[in-house]
């Protein structure tokens, strides 16, 4: 991969702007991809690049910054980011107010969107803001939604299918313009099929972790791809049922989370184990409780929760549950 220069940062070029097609519910959209440090809480962002487009899809104009993230980069071998590199960058402070107005007023666009708009939003509360983003659109959640043929929800597998070329895979501008350009017929197709977008409101992280660098165990990275992992001991109490208005929680109930929350994902979930909870990573029959904050979004774990109808609380109800969980009666 080659590492666009230094000597771009910032700096926005910009293509003519076409003609509006159609009348668009939005005010356009900010496709969106960042290079971070790591997958963690406590990771940072290292470079962001943004497509600006109008309504129909329509590329306004494109920007690109390197960041430093005053720490280790992470996975050089990935992102070909280099400590040397970033040294000369600007912080995520300097180029906050340039980033923010390239989302204002628009829904941000990604390829697993809930992963970079953490990222974006725990930069943003490190320098004191609030990242002006109210909605994202997931591109994962939209091609399945399309119901597009792809072997798996890389984006690699989307470009493919719309016969984009990448040239620098995991480079922040590039795999924006990947997106930006296989976004823009996946909207045309859901607009001529009639299927909503999946929009999701966005939740600011406030929750952000100790700033130090990532431990074995937390993030795991192999070859070119790179995940979180947490090993859990199994919950060593059998799921008594599903958790019933008015009455509180039940050690061995079987719980799980989706959507943004304001608390991290991970706290959340130490919480629930603390309490002799099971955290599920699916939704069936036998789960007791759903946890989120847009329980009529369009994620995979809500709509199961509809369909076989699991109980389903907001964080803060959640987070007040926890407090006061009543032992298994087999205990």
């Amino acid at each position: 991969m080659q590492p666009i220069q230094p000597e771009t940062y910032g700096v926005p070029r910009t293509a003519p702007v076409p003609a509006q097609r159609s009348a668009a519910p939005t005010g356009g959209f900010a496709v969106v991809d960042v290079e971070t440090t790591g997958l963690g809480r406590s990771d940072r962002v290292i470079s962001a690049g943004v497509y600006r487009l109008d309504p129909d899809g329509d590329v306004i104009d494109h920007w690109y910054t390197l960041v430093n993230p005053g720490r280790d980069p992470g996975p050089v071998w990935i992102h070909g980011l280099t400590a040397e590199l970033l040294s000369a960058a600007p912080t995520f402070a300097q180029v906050a107010d340039e980033f923010a107005d390239r989302l204002r007023g628009r829904v941000l666009v990604a390829h697993n969107a809930l992963f970079d708009w953490n990222m974006i939003s725990r930069e943003f509360s490190r320098a004191g803001l609030h990242a002006p983003v109210e909605q994202r659109l997931c591109t994962m959640v939209l091609s399945r939604d399309l119901r597009l043929p792809l072997p798996n929800g890389k984006l690699a597998s989307l470009a493919a299918h719309f016969g984009v070329q990448q040239r620098h895979a995991h480079n922040a501008l590039d795999d924006a313009r990947v997106l930006a350009e296989a976004f823009r017929p996946s909207l045309h197709l859901a607009r001529d099929g009639g299927v909503p977008l999946p929009l999701q409101n966005c939740v600011a992280v406030t929750d952000l972790g100790e700033e130090e660098p990532a431990t074995p165990g937390r993030s795991t990275w192999t070859g070119a791809t790179y995940r979180q992992s947490k090993k859990r001991l199994p919950c060593p109490y059998p799921n008594p049922g599903r958790w019933e208005d008015g009455k509180p929680l039940v050690q061995g109930m079987r719980v799980a989370i989706t959507g943004d929350t304001a608390t991290d994902r991970e706290v959340l979930e130490d919480r629930a184990v603390e309490a002799g909870l099971h955290v599920a990573t699916s939704v069936s029959r036998l789960t007791s409780l759903l946890v989120t904050n847009e329980p009529d979004s369009w994620s995979g774990k809500a709509r199961k929760a509809r369909d076989v109808g699991t109980p389903v609380v907001g964080e803060d109800a959640f987070l007040q549950l926890l407090r006061e969980v009543a032992p298994h009666p087999g205990a």
